[in-house]
């Protein structure tokens, strides 16, 4: 059987300090399309990949920062992405489908499904929402939100990172659900998307607040309720500073310590036992039994248009090095996806 040629993304070699393009390799190999006798896996041509923050830490030798095993060097790197099934020997899927899940860095993968790799029923919406909103950001902010945080109509809900895959979802949430909601972005541009966009009701521009602690006592006179953490650091440090009794914080991330090698402390938690506070970190995977119910609520609400969405979108697999380490740096204006193939 002839072979094709297969481009791919590989890891140069572990990194330290700040991710850089460099660290990553575009090289080209050659595979068959077919799989060979008596395999269980499952042959994929790759569409659409996902650029998520959690990928830093995988780039990492001791990989303690990362709940996922590091990438191998001289391996093509693995993340979410959206496939068309070619060749099968899994009964689970058949040539033809399409599926979500983790896939490599590659035009062609065979991987081996898992419960984390989900069959794509509902294409009336653009495959490239099952690398986001439909796919493991929106169920992160589903899970965050609703089963973590628990909101009550009128609660008071501040989101950091919020023009971004997670965030712009969790502030349209919080709206559906009656909440006041502020979320914090890096440019002028992401602040007016928030609020004219996502319809949060305020949002401002860390960069321009010198005093965090200042600017969320502007917009939080009363204290925050909920806050959905995707930052770290000053930020959560100048949260736990404004939060009220019983607030809930849901820790999904915290992107501004993935580059460090030593991450900066919080100071502050004392105010987690006088306020009667609660902190919980997650891990999407350990929901995605609640997947079918996410579906059922979040479809009417895309074709109705009650929640929209917004990616940025890189074409070509030689461009996800630089897709990848913009997110690092806010270069992305919402879900950064990498299109491989339109077909």
């Amino acid at each position: 059987m002839a072979e094709v040629i297969n481009k791919q993304v590989l890891l140069r070699d572990y990194v330290s300090g700040s991710a850089k393009e460099s660290d990553m390799i575009v090289t080209s190999s050659t595979t068959k399309l077919k799989l060979p006798e008596g395999s269980k896996g499952v042959l994929v041509k790759n569409l659409y990949l996902s650029c998520d923050p959690y990928m830093r830490g995988r780039m990492r030798k001791s990989n303690l920062s990362s709940y996922v095993d590091a990438f191998k060097p001289g391996s093509p790197i693995t993340g979410y992405g959206v496939a068309k099934v070619l060749d099968s020997g899994d009964p689970n899927f058949k040539e033809g489908d399409l599926i979500w899940g983790i896939t490599g860095w590659e035009e062609y993968s065979v991987i081996n499904a898992t419960r984390t790799h989900f069959k794509i029923h509902h294409t009336d919406v653009p495959l490239s929402y099952y690398t986001g909103i439909l796919g493991m950001p929106g169920m992160t902010a589903y899970v965050g939100f609703y089963e973590i945080c628990s909101p009550k109509k009128g609660e008071y809900v501040f989101i950091s990172a919020a023009a971004g895959a997670v965030g712009q979802l969790v502030g349209q949430f919080a709206k559906l659900a009656g909440c006041y909601v502020v979320g914090s972005a890096g440019s002028k541009e992401k602040v007016d998307l928030l609020k004219n966009k996502f319809g949060f009701d305020e949002a401002f521009n860390y960069k321009e607040e010198p005093d965090l602690d200042a600017a969320l006592k502007r917009y939080f006179p009363e204290g925050i309720d909920i806050y959905f953490e995707n930052v770290g650091g000053k930020m959560l440090d100048a949260v736990i500073q404004n939060i009220r009794d019983h607030a809930r914080i849901a820790l999904c991330g915290m992107i501004s310590q993935y580059n460090h090698e030593q991450t900066e402390g919080v100071h502050n938690l004392m105010t987690l036992v006088w306020k009667r506070a609660r902190m919980e970190g997650f891990l999407v995977f350990e929901h995605y039994h609640l997947y079918p119910k996410f579906l059922e609520f979040l479809l009417p609400n895309i074709k109705e248009g009650k929640i929209v969405y917004v990616e940025d979108v890189a074409e070509g697999l030689e461009n996800a090095p630089a897709a990848l380490v913009g997110l690092f740096a806010g270069r992305n204006v919402g879900k950064q996806v990498v299109v491989v193939s339109h077909e």
